[in-house]
């Protein structure tokens, strides 16, 4: 049985497919000639992150494939539906990255807080010749500690922002559609841990509150936050998107960020990856990462070795 991890996969994903007897593939085919590939190669598993697409046209035209895999949480490249209705399994890996993009939510708040976006883009023009001017410009930053945090989406991400808001001691407030309430269980080194439970509120509710939001909800047909919502925020709140582009209207955000009703935004998604817009890129007050809240070595550890489990389960199970 031959996989391609068309994305890639961790070197502990690949031992563990081998070792139960799988052809594993690392090759990045080109989205026009993956359907050839697959064909001529007899795969019956495609893994995927989010370069590659698995539309219609090539689950139909493929029918060596059993298995679609996508190393990640959102499946929006995937026609998950319909490849279920042709008898395929759709595998992903929910839980494995929580972690990591929970860390790079923060790694993007406290930059913004002591502006170390925009400070790291100047100090190598002008930290020779304007240090004061520099110094004086960012000594105005403030703490996350005793501040809201809002987390919009309390699924698997969402709790693991929150466990580090707990830990900076923040107040965590949350907005959800289908959860009401969570328990939060803050886990430390020696054994201890603190329990939390936090009860959702309407989003409305959550964006009056917070002095940061953080967004952890799926690529929907509509904005999340547009302008009708940026105007229910504080002024000066920061914003946080490491979930999918298009849950923000740029535009808004943008005019938000030049107004001061948003002091700064951390963005790790975009509108129209994978060519963002320029007038995002180039705004002093954002915080930029090219779409990587799942590339750490143990969260490629994690999603390889967990997508090898559950191919093992489909696979060897039939």
């Amino acid at each position: 049985m031959k996989v391609l991890a068309n994305d890639g996969i961790s070197q502990s994903g690949v031992k563990a497919l081998e070792e139960a007897g799988f052809e594993v593939s690392t090759t990045t085919v080109a989205q026009e000639q993956l359907i050839n590939y697959i064909n001529t190669n007899a795969i019956s598993t495609l893994l995927v992150r989010s370069a590659t697409t698995v539309r219609q046209d090539l689950i139909d035209a493929c029918p060596s494939l059993k298995i679609i895999g996508r190393g990640g949480v959102g499946m929006d490249n995937i026609d998950v539906e319909y490849a279920k209705s042709k008898g395929l399994h759709v595998i992903n890996t929910p839980a494995a990255s929580s972690q990591s993009v929970a860390e790079l939510v923060f790694a993007h708040l406290y930059g913004g807080v002591r502006f170390l976006h925009d400070s790291n883009r100047n100090m190598p023009l002008d930290g020779d010749s304007k240090f004061k001017a520099l110094k004086k410009n960012y000594a105005k930053g403030i703490e996350l500690r005793g501040k809201t945090i809002g987390i919009i989406g309390f699924g698997r991400i969402g709790r693991e922002v929150a466990k580090i808001a707990l830990g900076v001691g923040m107040k965590v407030i949350a907005a959800d559609m289908f959860i009401e309430n969570a328990e939060i269980t803050l886990d430390f080194f020696d054994g201890q841990s603190v329990k939390f439970d936090i009860a959702t509120q309407p989003l409305e509710d959550v964006l009056k509150q917070a002095d940061f939001i953080s967004l952890h909800v799926p690529a929907q047909k509509d904005y999340v936050i547009g302008k009708a919502q940026f105007d229910l925020m504080k002024d000066g709140v920061g914003i946080v998107n490491a979930a999918r582009g298009g849950v923000i209207d740029e535009v808004a955000l943008v005019d938000a960020l030049e107004s001061g009703k948003v002091a700064f935004a951390g963005l790790d998604t975009f509108e129209n990856e994978p060519t963002p817009a320029v007038k995002v890129l180039m705004n002093g007050r954002v915080s930029l990462t090219p779409h990587i809240g799942a590339a750490t070595n143990e969260a490629q550890d994690r999603i390889g070795t967990e997508l090898a489990e559950q191919i093992k389960s489909i696979l060897i199970n039939d």
